[in-house]
């Protein structure tokens, strides 16, 4: 699956792993939080991502964050918005600095909002247009809603600034 950071397509060196699969010594992983456990026992050097289910507390990862480097977040629909609340939480609760990655079904159009809610990078749908995917990276410029990335809301939201 490509994968787009910052509106350009970059290359995947993570292996995603699922539950049956098994853990490989070295390299950069990414397992089920079922997993997590055991990916936690590989050498410390070694890149460890988790991936999560939208129902999934973001709570139940405090004591692993230091050892993640990644965590990926799930659309299964595009009209389930908890990852962005998943993502948005593991930054400004969780203070997580590691790659966040929106995996599933995100829309192109929600692109902007990934991003403002923490979002690193997403791995495309299969058939998506990574071309459509980096336009509506520059489509929107004006955002209503504060963002974890350090811009300044526009518009409605301001009052509360003022």
């Amino acid at each position: 699956m490509p994968l787009l950071e910052d509106g350009q397509l970059v290359p995947d060196t993570w292996t995603t792993l699922d539950a049956d699969s098994p853990l490989p010594a070295t390299g950069p992983v990414i397992v089920p939080l079922s997993r997590l456990e055991e990916g936690l026992a590989r050498a410390p050097g070694e890149k460890l991502g988790v991936a999560l289910a939208p129902d999934t507390e973001i709570d139940t990862l405090r004591t692993a964050l230091p050892r993640l480097s990644l965590v990926a977040v799930t659309f299964p629909i595009f009209r389930d918005g908890r990852a962005f609340s998943q993502a948005r939480a593991l930054r400004e609760h969780l203070h997580f600095t590691g790659e966040i990655r929106a995996t599933g079904k995100p829309l192109p159009d929600q692109y902007e909002f990934l991003l403002r809610c923490g979002v690193s990078t997403v791995a495309l749908p299969a058939g998506s247009d990574p071309e459509i995917w980096a336009r509506a990276h520059t489509r929107f410029r004006i955002a209503y809603q504060p963002s974890v990335r350090g811009e300044r809301a526009e518009g409605f939201t301001m009052r509360r600034v003022l």
